[in-house]
């Protein structure tokens, strides 16, 4: 059996003296893993770097086998992925998030994110917003979405300020006032329609209303726990956006 299809670099593990097991994000066939004969050589150790973009040939006997990869470069980038702590940490959660989903399962959706979101994780202000809808999109798919679209008490579609921690679903100002204390914010960036700009304390929102759900319906069933990449790009994105701030999210914050 044969295929080829566009791929990004998710990681690698060494196989005996030579190879490499490699782990991508594939346009059309979801998380894939395959052999790489000669992985560790010179020739192909730039290749194979987190975030790198390859054309990938796979061959096996059967469907089911592991099986073995050709890559050919498309776009390097992972020269760039080390310049900044965004893009460092970036690159090893969205490879963590994907790894949440069950391997082969085609999410052409998400790989047109993930080009997207390596393309700007040097930019902390869009990487944050990126990722955070990133986040959106993984609990979507595994079947946990959140509906930020309307009120759920009143069916309105503007002023929506809060998240009920219940149903997922988004609530109006006036409708959740009330419960404010209770409910989780939902910034003004991830409205429809509206045009805001994510800034510290807004994005700060967003990855403890990702976080929260999270680790309700995915690391806590699982008994996982939120990767280490993870708590480091929140910190990155929020201290590139307020330097001067004494206190960033608690590890405590980003989960719960």
């Amino acid at each position: 059996m044969q295929w080829q299809d566009q791929a990004i670099i998710l990681g690698v593990k060494r196989h005996g003296e030579t190879s490499v097991i490699a782990e991508v994000m594939t346009r059309e066939r979801g998380r894939h893993l395959g052999l790489v004969r000669s992985g560790r050589s010179r020739t192909m150790q730039p290749v194979l770097q987190p975030g790198n973009e390859v054309e990938i040939t796979w061959r096996a006997r059967l469907d089911e086998h592991l099986g073995e990869f050709r890559l050919e470069p498309v776009k390097l980038r992972a020269a760039r992925l080390m310049e900044t702590a965004t893009a460092v940490y970036g690159v090893q959660a969205m490879g963590a998030l994907l790894r949440l989903l069950p391997e082969r399962d085609p999410h052409p959706h998400l790989f047109e994110a993930l080009e997207v979101i390596l393309d700007h994780l040097h930019n902390p202000t869009d990487a944050g917003e990126l990722f955070v809808r990133f986040e959106l999109a993984v609990l979507n798919d595994l079947g946990f979405g959140l509906d930020l679209s309307e009120c759920a008490a009143t069916g309105t579609r503007t002023d929506l300020a809060y998240v009920s921690p219940k149903s997922g679903r988004a609530v109006s100002r006036g409708a959740g006032e009330p419960w404010a204390d209770k409910m989780l914010l939902l910034p003004a960036f991830l409205n429809a329609g509206e045009n805001y700009a994510a800034d510290f304390e807004s994005l700060a929102a967003a990855f403890r209303l990702t976080g929260f759900f999270l680790h309700r319906h995915v690391y806590e069933p699982r008994g996982l726990e939120a990767s280490a990449a993870r708590e480091g790009f929140v910190q990155a994105a929020l201290k590139a956006l307020n330097p001067a701030a004494r206190t960033l999210l608690r590890p405590d914050e980003l989960s719960a």
